[in-house]
């Protein structure tokens, strides 16, 4: 028989956690990439590996609260750590290789075309790799049309959200295209769910007796949360990170070596630096024998 599929088990709570965590690993991303790109005493495989791992937790995170809300009324949900653990590895590294593509090659239409369709056919295979790893007492089955839809939509928002990495810089851009990146996911994430049905197998006593998801799931989302937490705390203490490109999106203006020396060999405004310590002081043989120390002898009257 078919089985009562129910998304939104505590109601709001799940959609709204899944979205702000979708966004949160969207922002810190996204700053990441900004500085490797536009910092060039950064380290730049270490900071677009940072950003990649934390959109990468962020879009799973987001895939996994939210089933938090899904059960089946005649059955009980358990999940499969092993797959559900290979579906973390396979969000981080989709979205890695078009993080690093388009941060080494830069926002090109073909780099972005085969990137971003690459990225978003791994979120879309994150999301039903995630969905093979749920145990019940039945069989999941899908509808084309929508599941044909949510991987368009994964790709989209996966080309968007590449293109976003490269070509917006200031702390607000970045803020808002986080935010419409968590509503492209979280689309992504409900529109494949449109297509879900449930046929529950008519077996006889008790219903199968798999674990909770809340859990299974939640020891399962504390390392990528705790991870993001600690990506957080990395883009709150590095000043360049969140400051070095200014709110409106405009560079801070970068001291050069040669700007630097020029302005330690130029005399201060007002300063009563002797000149026979500058650098750039014509040589005085007469005052270099002297001692500076010297009382100076009074002259007869």
């Amino acid at each position: 028989m078919d089985g009562t599929v129910d998304g939104f088990r505590y109601g709001a709570v799940t959609p709204v956690a899944a979205y702000l965590m979708a966004c949160l690993g969207g922002a810190l991303g996204l700053r990441c990439v900004v500085r490797s790109l536009h910092n060039d005493q950064s380290w730049k495989p270490g900071w677009l590996a940072l950003g990649a791992a934390s959109i990468g937790c962020g879009i799973w995170t987001m895939h996994f609260v939210a089933m938090i809300g899904f059960q089946v009324e005649e059955t009980r949900i358990g999940y499969h750590v092993g797959l559900t653990v290979l579906s973390l590895v396979v969000a981080v590294v989709v979205v890695g290789i078009g993080v690093f593509a388009v941060g080494y090659r830069g926002a090109t239409t073909a780099t972005l075309s085969v990137a971003g369709t690459v990225t978003g056919l791994g979120v879309a295979a994150m999301h039903y790799l995630g969905m093979g790893a749920m145990r019940l007492d039945g069989d999941i089955r899908y509808a084309s049309p929508a599941v044909a839809l949510s991987v368009v939509i994964a790709i989209v928002a996966a080309t968007a959200a590449l293109w976003a990495a490269v070509s917006i810089r200031g702390f607000l851009a970045s803020l808002g295209a986080s935010l419409v990146m968590g509503v492209a996911v979280s689309g992504m994430h409900y529109t494949a769910m449109e297509a879900v049905s449930v046929h529950v197998h008519d077996t006889v006593g008790a219903s199968w007796a798999g674990e909770s998801p809340t859990s299974l799931l939640l020891p399962m989302l504390l390392g990528p949360f705790v991870f993001l937490l600690l990506a957080g705390v990395v883009v709150m203490f590095d000043p360049l990170l969140v400051m070095g490109d200014g709110w409106n999106g405009q560079p801070a203006p970068r001291r050069t070596a040669s700007a630097v020396t020029a302005a330690t060999r130029a005399p201060r405004r007002g300063s009563t630096e002797h000149p026979g310590s500058r650098t750039d002081a014509p040589a005085d043989p007469a005052w270099s024998r002297r001692d500076p120390y010297e009382v100076p002898r009074r002259t007869r009257e």
